[in-house]
């Protein structure tokens, strides 16, 4: 029997993922961390130094492509589990002189805001809900570094158990049909208020889901930008009539009860504002390096999608509960959106989940020109 090979193949790294856990398929992940460090890099200038914290590095994979592909000149990686450092130290000896470790992240994190080290890119690719190291990840990353984290803390964020929702988010999380971009939305909303907790703000550069993991990018700025407390808000959505609606925390009470004279489930708070840079995932499409392709057919795929959705306006409708309202089967999503555009409403396909779509149309045209097809 032939042996099991000791090494994997990614972009331009081969390490040994060794024993633990260990998924390929979330390669679009760690693509999209290479060009989001490599724009970072792009925005300090190529004489700066740029500075990574791999928290919950696992083998080092993406330790290693960053060093190897995004050209970090310096790549703090550590793993909690102290028999995993001499694999995360054999696979980073390629890069020479990555900073290994094998401590809780809780206790790297306090050790950097004890001597006051700062990153230019802090990656958090954790288990469960990681809302508690957020205030620490925030104060590790230097004004105009980016903050990427991970969740995969499905039941919480997507609604499903609120008395942990509550716990861990500081917010109302009810289930609904467009759970991934509420379950991201809620991640962003307290990232942001840890934020302005710490006097700064934040700038969402990408956010998508595959319905395991939610992962957000936020670039952190020095301080909010004018009224972006306004972005935090809650949303309703009501499982009579399948409309969704929200309004910023500052005028909660315009939510009311939803037309139909029912009355809506209430999320967050959470964030309203963009779930996306467009501009910036245009750039970070044309960073393949000539001769030395980075991206998955995936990950250009999952990149293109967001480009063509900011993520506004922030409430997503879903076209299989379009078509529960109906009572019948659902309309072709791209007529469906033609019909509302031509009513002058905007009208999108949302980049976080297939079948789901976004509309300032009211509930009522909606049904409207899905009827009229």
């Amino acid at each position: 029997m032939q042996a099991k090979p000791t090494h994997y193949c990614e972009g331009q790294a081969r390490l040994d993922p060794g024993p633990g856990f260990f998924r390929p398929d979330s390669r679009p992940a760690r693509d999209c961390g290479v060009l989001l460090l490599r724009w970072l890099a792009q925005q300090k200038g190529a004489a700066k130094p740029l500075v990574v914290l791999d928290g919950l590095a696992g083998c080092g994979i993406r330790s290693l492509r960053y060093g190897l592909e995004a050209h970090a000149t310096e790549i703090w990686a550590n793993d909690a589990d102290p028999d995993r450092l001499p694999l995360l130290q054999g696979n980073l000896s390629a890069l020479g002189g990555a900073h290994c470790s094998a401590i809780t992240i809780q206790k790297l994190l306090a050790q950097c805001a004890a001597i006051e080290q700062r990153f230019d890119f802090v990656d958090l690719d954790a288990f469960g809900a990681p809302m508690a190291l957020v205030p620490w990840a925030l104060e590790a990353v230097r004004f105009g570094g980016v903050l990427y984290l991970a969740s995969t803390d499905g039941r919480s964020f997507t609604g499903h158990d609120r008395t942990a929702a509550l716990r861990r988010l500081g917010a109302a999380a009810r289930a609904q049909p467009c759970s991934w971009e509420l379950a991201l939305r809620l991640q962003l909303g307290a990232i942001a208020r840890s934020a302005w907790s710490l006097g700064r703000g934040i700038r969402p550069l990408l956010s998508f889901s595959d319905g395991r993991t939610f992962r957000t990018a936020v670039q952190v700025l020095r301080s909010p930008a004018p009224a972006e407390e306004q972005l935090l808000g809650l949303q309703g959505y009501c499982h009579s009539c399948g409309s969704h609606r929200g309004v910023s925390l500052l005028r909660w009470r315009e939510l009311g009860a939803c037309s139909c004279g029912a009355e809506p489930v209430m999320s967050g708070p959470l964030w309203r504002g963009p779930l996306q840079e467009v501009a910036v995932l245009a750039q970070l499409l044309e960073m393949e390096e000539p001769g030395s392709p980075l991206l998955a057919p995936a990950s250009r795929r999952l990149l293109q999608r967001l480009q063509a959705d900011n993520g506004l306006p922030a409430e997503a409708s879903d076209l299989a509960d379009l078509a529960r309202q109906l009572q019948g089967g659902p309309p072709k999503l791209k007529d469906l959106l033609c019909r509302l555009q031509q009513g002058g409403w905007c009208a999108q396909t949302s980049g976080i989940a297939p079948e789901q779509f976004r509309t300032d149309a009211p509930w009522a045209e909606v049904l409207a020109a899905a009827k009229a097809g």
